[in-house]
């Protein structure tokens, strides 16, 4: 048992540091633009996740797909969106700002979940949700002042997308969903085919793409949701603000792009919720489990 749960750790620390790479890979880029990368980054990542799939599934593939339905297609859809907006929150502002506001997704989620499907949530994981706010309105406010305000709102995007996603796949927790995340990579490239200039890039910006399709993003998130069999979704939102962490670090070490005190300010109170918010989401679900032993 407690390899498993070692194994689960392991992999959502190593999925945080893969996707971590995505401020500094952005700031590699030599003339490229968002909807460049985006179009063979959807690209790699659907073909990178699909791989994946034949291996798991292999003959009944094509059954795996038609299982999800129109919401496995809505959602697809909304994941496609989100990462619109998460490259672009990337390139409009500091890897810090982009990051620690999109690291904040799992309070809006409870958030959300509290007010629309009526589950309960503590008084501790209100308090932390709105303490998180107070984070974002500092970092908000430092994206005012130095005109970064378009990557904070498509870093809100992004925190958008990921709750409604999740809200759809809960009411399929049935059925395996990967399929539908596979499929957000061709929503990807479908919209930023329609704004691509060019689909030529130089050999350095193409593999950038490639990498942040196949590596940053695909495995990432396969990581991600293979270690969800092995340790408890708390943990997995705790363990994976590697992401949150890593990010800015990468690009103060490899560009020398170092946060406002604002945003040092805002990023730390936001990470201090979600945790705080994490651990007594482990606490309660642990809890939870004994109780459910003691009773057998």
């Amino acid at each position: 048992m407690e390899r498993r749960y070692g194994y689960g750790v392991t992999l959502v620390i190593f999925g945080g540091v893969f996707l971590s790479t995505s401020g500094i890979l952005l700031r590699s880029l030599e003339s490229a633009d968002g909807w460049q990368v985006l179009f063979y980054r959807g690209i790699a990542f659907s073909l990178t996740l699909f791989l994946l799939l034949l291996m798991r599934y292999r003959s009944g593939i094509f059954g795996a797909y038609r299982a999800i339905g129109i919401p496995g297609l809505c959602a697809a859809l909304v994941l496609g969106l989100g990462s619109i907006c998460y490259i672009f929150a990337i390139l409009l502002t500091t890897v810090a700002n982009a990051v620690f506001i999109i690291g904040a997704s799992p309070l809006a989620t409870a958030f959300v979940a509290w007010m629309v499907l009526g589950e309960k949530t503590s008084r501790f994981g209100v308090v932390a949700m709105l303490v998180s706010l107070a984070g974002i309105g500092l970092m908000f406010a430092d994206g005012l002042m130095e005109g970064r305000w378009a990557g904070n709102i498509a870093a809100l995007g992004v925190v958008v997308s990921f709750v409604v996603f999740l809200l759809i796949i809960r009411k399929r927790r049935g059925v395996d969903m990967l399929p539908a995340t596979c499929l957000s990579g061709l929503v990807m490239a479908g919209v930023a085919s329609l704004f691509v200039d060019s689909f030529v890039l130089s050999q350095n910006d193409f593999i950038i793409a490639m990498l942040m399709g196949c590596l940053q993003f695909g495995v990432g998130f396969w990581c991600f949701t293979v270690a969800t069999r092995y340790i408890m979704a708390s943990e997995v939102a705790l363990f994976s603000l590697t992401e949150s962490i890593l990010g800015p670090i990468w690009v103060w070490i490899g560009v020398g792009e170092q946060p406002s005190l604002l945003t040092l300010l805002g990023s730390a109170i936001v990470l201090v919720s979600v945790v705080s918010y994490c651990v007594s989401g482990i606490r309660s679900e642990r809890r939870l489990l004994r109780l459910q032993a003691s009773s057998l």
